[in-house]
């Protein structure tokens, strides 16, 4: 239910430059953040409409969390709206990551920031689980999409691609939703592998650059680690123009900075052709986001008035979801059970997600702020020793 009117542009700049500024966590976290802004507390979207988007962006090439943003924007302010929520979300994760990119360059070493995410990341799990209940309710509406939820988990759990994983929740959920003996089929190519050459060297130019991550703006599906395949691949074995502990490097910058973690692209072009390669590898590996987003959002509510496309999406839905509780289960574990003082697990993060699930689910408080708190309490606890 909308509880407001629709936001203008400036209101959409001004939430999604926050959003990249605090959206530490990844694109679950930064998902989650939109949920809690845009649906919660400004009723800007009603629940299915966003369930809707989390799932259409799953189903396409590119960072999924910048898609949100793209498709909020352009639902609420057309082309201008797209351009302005894409823009401002990723710009803080772009500018921080060329100035840590200049540090890295000028010094050779990267700044401490390591417990500033320590403390950061229990909070993000409480965030994620608060989106993960909320949208799960919504989602999660029948007995019929809990099984299917709960299918996906266990292919997730088996090794299957996230990607294929959800194409199958949503065709076999087809299939019980509406019981189709016969729909239309559609065969989505995803990303052909990259081949592994000896380095060779070749001088790099931009247009080069451009091209490189172009193609993998194009193609890229899943989380940031499918990244890491392209750069090892091309820039590392293929051309030579990065080093394997670059590439190290840029990936550690993509884990502690806020904003999407394509916004490694910007690393990475910096240290081969410094700010003008920073600048092209950027627009480069987010200009088919862009162009995804404009060409499918049209569709989406077509779909909805459609019964077999209707049933698909729902299913998509919910495991969407399934994805979601895939990803809270695993950061969890990264942080939960990271040995801590004389203890075989880290206490102090499981009492620091705990707290600020409470605090979220039933104090309401803002996680803009608990996010900051936790920041902090990370930069004390390393003061402290």
């Amino acid at each position: 239910m909308l509880t407001s009117s629709p936001p203008n542009l400036s209101q959409l700049a001004l939430l999604f430059l926050k959003i990249g500024i605090i959206g530490f966590g990844g694109p679950a976290a930064h998902i989650a953040l939109m949920e809690e802004e845009v649906v919660k507390r400004r009723g800007w979207m009603t629940k299915e409409r966003f369930l809707d988007l989390v799932g259409a962006t799953n189903l396409i090439p590119g960072p999924n969390s910048t898609e949100m943003a793209i498709h909020i924007g352009y639902i609420f302010g057309g082309l201008a709206g797209l351009i302005i929520t894409g823009v401002c979300f990723i710009t803080p994760a772009v500018l921080i990551t060329g100035f840590l990119a200049w540090i890295y360059t000028t010094y050779g070493t990267l700044p401490d920031v390591a417990p500033i995410f320590a403390g950061i990341k229990p909070v993000v799990i409480a965030v994620i689980f608060q989106a993960l209940w909320r949208l799960g309710k919504k989602a999660l509406k029948t007995r019929q999409l809990l099984f299917i939820g709960l299918g996906v988990i266990g292919l997730l759990i088996l090794g299957l691609n996230e990607i294929i994983a959800l194409l199958l929740g949503g065709i076999i959920g087809m299939f019980i939703l509406k019981k189709f003996a016969t729909f239309p089929l559609i065969v989505a190519g995803i990303g052909g592998a990259t081949a592994v050459a000896t380095p060779s060297k070749i001088p790099p130019t931009l247009t080069g650059l451009g091209l490189f991550f172009l193609k993998v703006g194009s193609v890229l599906f899943g989380s940031g680690y499918v990244l890491v395949a392209f750069l090892e691949a091309d820039l590392v074995q293929g051309k030579g123009w990065l080093t394997r502990q670059q590439l190290l490097d840029a990936i550690a910058i993509g884990q502690f900075t806020p904003g999407p973690v394509l916004s490694t692209a910007t690393f990475i072009g910096y240290q081969i052709l410094g700010v003008s390669g920073a600048i092209v590898a950027t627009l480069a590996i987010f200009f088919p986001s862009f162009i995804f987003v404009l060409l499918l959002n049209p569709l989406i509510p077509k779909l909805r008035q459609s019964a077999w496309a209707g049933a698909f999406l729902d299913a998509i839905n919910a495991s969407a979801v399934a994805l979601m509780v895939a990803v809270i289960f695993n950061l969890s574990l990264a942080t939960w059970l990271q040995p801590y003082r004389n203890l075989p697990f880290n206490l102090l993060a499981i009492i620091l997600s705990l707290v600020s699930g409470i605090l979220l689910l039933r104090f309401q408080v803002n996680s803009t702020w608990l996010i900051l708190a936790g920041a902090l309490i990370g930069l004390l606890l390393k003061q402290l020793g």
